[in-house]
């Protein structure tokens, strides 16, 4: 059902987790995936995996914090394959576990510079190539865009702001025939979130008390972010599909 012959994909963060699971994903459906984090190595290691598969994909470096690196692999994308048709904006960084009361100046600004100010560079960039192909950007969000986090709220801060910039992208682009949306994932097992699912009290909570009582896995946010950026989803622009396992309507009593 959902193809994406002759499309090329950049997903940035995509040497592991769920940036890994989407790439994969998108090139089992056809597509020319752009794998890109800061570590090179791990890009190629997907790469091949995704090439030993019958798919297609580019390793490349890439600092989402950083507009030069940011161009390099819009620029490089296009200059290889002709051509740019989605853009999916990934990778995010906390350096900072604990109260906001308590983060430093230089946590406090990585964080914003990678999470959000990086997604904004990058879809300036994608989008003349984005414009000529119809194509479209999914930018993941999370759960904490709608709740409060004793633990991550610099975090949380940035993905509630992904979710107003995507929405103006939407609206923005929406008459140049491109598309935009996000998705909110739930507590999903992966390196990134480690510090969260090995806390016993949040993982027992998570497997206890939400509607799917189980941690959710990278593939389950890959299939989301297929369908978001596929033909499918045409008519869909502006949203954020939450995909949390029901975490957002569990009884807090």
């Amino acid at each position: 059902m959902i193809s994406f012959e002759n499309k090329v994909a950049i997903v940035t963060g995509s040497s592991r987790g769920i940036g890994e699971a989407i790439a994969k994903r998108m090139a089992s459906a056809g597509a020319i995936v752009v794998v890109c984090s800061r570590k090179l190595p791990d890009c190629e290691k997907v790469v091949a995996e995704i090439e030993a598969a019958g798919g297609k994909a580019l390793a490349l470096s890439c600092n989402i914090a950083d507009k030069d690196s940011l161009q390099a692999v819009v620029h490089s994308t296009v200059q290889t394959f002709g051509r740019l048709d989605v853009v999916v904006c990934n990778a995010a960084v906390n350096p900072h576990y604990g109260s906001m009361s308590d983060i430093p100046d230089e946590a406090y600004n990585k964080i914003l510079d990678a999470n959000l100010r990086g997604t904004h560079w990058l879809c300036q960039m994608a989008k003349p190539h984005l414009q000529e192909s119809g194509g479209n950007v999914v930018l993941l969000s999370s759960v904490t865009a709608f709740r409060g986090s004793q633990n991550i709220g610099t975090y949380a801060i940035t993905k509630a702001a992904e979710i107003a910039l995507m929405r103006n992208l939407a609206l923005e682009w929406g008459p140049l025939g491109m598309r935009a949306n996000c998705i909110a994932p739930g507590l999903i097992q992966t390196e990134f979130a480690r510090a969260l699912w090995e806390n016993p009290r949040m993982r027992a909570k998570v497997e206890t008390e939400v509607p799917m009582q189980r941690l959710g896995q990278p593939d389950d946010i890959a299939s989301v972010a297929s369908f978001l950026a596929s033909d499918l989803a045409r008519f869909v622009t502006g949203q954020t599909i939450v995909a949390d396992g029901g975490m957002l309507i569990a009884d807090p009593l």
